[in-house]
């Protein structure tokens, strides 16, 4: 019997294609999606007897899993994978939804690949380790928020690379599956790019859409410091921590973006563009630091977004942050350890900046060693991230 195929350019009750979806997984047939790279066929991976098909239509990668297991957010990865790497992580929070495919260690034993039936397991681990994925097209995420339990992907291949429409994944296949969700022409009909996450950062096993010089820069450690109007302690602290690490590198402070490392600062009430406070520029200069090119910043969605540590300057900045910013709550934190306001030096002399800027350098001295900064391999990227925000 062919598969249905709905066509969801031109339906007009999208819930009820999410519910036929989810329906026809849900009693263990396969469902073809498209993605915005190509189009992949879908099973529910705890219906033992809706994998062995999905084997049958897998492309075979010398050393990889033959399945790959589709999350529904991010943060999700730490169930499948509960050590992920630094690197891994952020490249799980800046690359997903997206074109990115990660391979990544099954060697922990609260991993919840130990809940998948037997079957399931041996297609989604090959040689200890899981290849995840999250694709940015919504209907997949729709469906899987509805469907108990995790997918599985198969990415079938035709003699010229991936199918990029639901005919050819129809063609890739023989038609044997219940449904397919046609979307026209994949978005970018170009290979997802797949990693696999290795000591000291992650290497590029199949290149793809997404570079790897471009992956380089997204799997930069961020450090964002926020005040309230990004003129005088934030940026004091963005140059005094530049100078720190710079030193903790070995490198020049303008080279720390090459090694992995950036550093941004904004404010909660700040404008756009202005510059730094006369005297915070003086007091930073005296101590081995620049902030001539300062440029105010507000703080937006996208800065806290890819900020992997975001350091603020007071305990009303921090709650300000979380009001605002609820889901970046395990990454907001006052930059003193023990949780002492920053003084305020605004209106204030020469001599009131360099108290306060002695403080921070204290704060940023006493915090170095636990905010992740790159080391050997892993901080030669050989790259310059753009300046977020």
């Amino acid at each position: 019997m062919p598969p249905m195929v709905i066509d969801l350019r031109h339906t007009e009750d999208r819930r009820d294609v999410v519910h036929r979806a989810v329906q026809a997984l849900a009693e263990g047939r396969s469902v073809a999606f498209p993605t915005e790279t190509d189009y992949v066929v879908a099973a529910a991976a705890r219906v033992g007897r809706a994998v062995p098909p999905l084997v049958a239509f897998a492309a075979r990668h010398p050393g990889e899993p033959l399945l790959s297991l589709a999350l529904k957010s991010a943060d999700e990865a730490l169930d499948w994978t509960p050590q992920i790497t630094g690197a891994g992580r952020r490249l799980a929070r800046r690359c997903w939804p997206g074109p990115v495919a990660m391979i990544v260690p099954d060697d922990h034993p609260e991993s919840l690949v130990r809940q998948l039936p037997a079957v399931a397991r041996e297609a989604v681990v090959a040689a200890g380790r899981l290849r995840l994925r999250i694709p940015g097209h919504p209907i997949l995420a729709e469906c899987m928020r509805m469907l108990a339990g995790p997918v599985i992907l198969a990415e079938p291949l035709l003699a010229g690379g991936q199918p990029v429409t639901a005919a050819e994944l129809e063609a890739a296949t023989d038609g044997r599956m219940a449904l397919i969700l046609d979307d026209g022409r994949a978005r970018y009909a170009q290979p997802a790019t797949t990693i696999e996450l290795v000591a000291g950062g992650f290497q590029v096993v199949r290149p793809g859409i997404v570079s790897e010089e471009t992956l380089r820069r997204l799997a930069s450690l961020m450090v964002l410091f926020v005040c309230t109007g990004n003129t005088c302690r934030s940026p004091m602290a963005e140059a005094l921590f530049r100078r720190l690490a710079a030193e903790r590198l070995g490198c020049a402070a303008d080279e720390i973006e090459s090694r992995g490392v950036v550093v941004a600062s904004a404010g909660l009430a700040a404008w756009a563009g202005g510059p730094a406070s006369g005297h915070a520029v003086e007091t930073v200069a005296e101590l081995g630091g620049d902030l001539a090119g300062h440029e105010s910043q507000p703080l937006t969605e996208s800065l806290v977004r890819q900020a992997d540590v975001i350091l603020t300057m007071t305990a009303s900045h921090r709650a300000a942050v979380l009001a605002q910013f609820p889901e970046a709550g395990g990454r907001v934190e006052m930059l003193s350890p023990d949780r002492r306001d920053v003084i305020d030096p605004i209106g204030g002399s020469l001599e009131t900046y360099l108290n306060c800027a002695l403080q921070i350098r204290e704060h940023l001295q006493a915090r170095l060693d636990t905010l992740g900064l790159p080391s050997g391999k892993e901080s030669d990227s050989g790259t310059t991230p753009p300046r977020s925000g």
